[in-house]
């Protein structure tokens, strides 16, 4: 029996549950939020759409009681205030600092074998908090942000193309938001070199565009965006569940790989039952060294501003 905790009824934590529902990666789906009857009403919903999807994952919902998460096999971890317009990831640390850590105490009370997977922003400091707060191996703590942001990446380059995104492969490195790394020489259509198929000024817009996708759907939608965040939340529980051994770009503390130590980045690593299984280290050139270097800075920063809390 296989069991998902979603912290945080939210639109993002709704998503995922809604997808692991869809796709039956657990026989157990629990939603937990701190509203009055919010994660049970948002559970029976999804749990309404079971006859229609043929799904036999069972869909709970609960008012911050975390005695019903007990035995849990993930935690996603969504809860959080949600970004407005005008206000930086950043601006976040300070209540979310608090919530994640909070809810990480809650969750390893009644799950301590439990995986955590995190989604709450500012992403990479809330990696570090959850990953403080857990006292667990960085293997078993570790945030969503890569496949999203490679998923913005590959369908602003899909659109260009005019070709399916299912053909386009991609690898997104460092903090999430303005200061990650995307890598077109490892960007693919097929196998083949995506510099091949358009020009150098349309790629350079498009990375553009990709670091500032979540501030793109803030503007538009006045807070921050859910289905893909979800969904890719979603992905990886589903490659630790079905031990898929899965390569994908996930936020985790680093210890000297890359040249980066005590910092929480984005890296390619392999996703199976026990985590993160592996960190792969890709060849990087000088110039994308140079710009890892500079968002493990960025994140370290604001990193020292949660150390300055003395949450931990």
């Amino acid at each position: 029996m296989s069991k998902i905790t979603v912290v945080g009824a939210g639109n993002v934590g709704a998503t995922v549950a809604d997808t692991l529902a869809q796709n039956e990666v657990a026989n157990e789906i629990v939603i937990v939020d701190i509203r009055e009857n919010f994660a049970e009403g948002k559970a029976l919903d999804i749990w309404e759409t079971a006859p229609i999807r043929l799904s036999d994952s069972r869909v709970v919902g609960s008012t911050n009681d975390y005695s019903k998460t007990a035995g849990s096999d993930v935690v996603v971890i969504t809860s959080g205030m949600p970004r407005k317009p005008g206000m930086s990831r950043d601006d976040l640390i300070s209540t979310n600092a608090k919530i994640v850590k909070a809810v990480t105490e809650s969750v390893v009370e009644y799950s301590p074998d439990a995986i955590i997977v995190v989604v709450a922003n500012p992403l990479d400091v809330m990696t570090y908090a959850a990953f403080l707060a857990s006292k667990k191996s960085r293997n078993k703590v570790f945030g969503m942000a890569g496949i999203l942001d490679t998923a913005r990446y590959r369908a602003f380059l899909a659109e260009e193309l005019d070709i399916s995104p299912k053909d386009i492969q991609a690898l997104l490195m460092g903090g999430h938001g303005d200061t990650m790394v995307p890598l077109p020489r490892y960007t693919t259509v097929a196998g083949i070199p995506v510099t091949q198929l358009i020009d150098a000024d349309k790629l350079e817009a498009i990375v553009d565009r990709t670091k500032k996708g979540g501030g793109e759907i803030v503007k538009l939608l006045g807070t921050s965006a859910w289905y893909a965040p979800g969904q890719a939340a979603a992905q990886m529980c589903e490659a630790i569940i079905k031990d898929q051994k899965r390569i994908f770009p996930v936020c985790v503390m680093l210890d000297g790989e890359y040249g980066q130590s005590n910092v929480a980045l984005g890296v390619p690593v392999k996703l199976g039952k026990n985590g993160i299984e592996q960190i792969l280290e890709v060849e990087l050139d000088a110039a994308e060294q140079t710009l890892l270097d500079n968002s493990s800075v960025a994140v370290k920063e604001v990193m020292k501003a949660l150390d300055d809390m003395k949450l931990f």
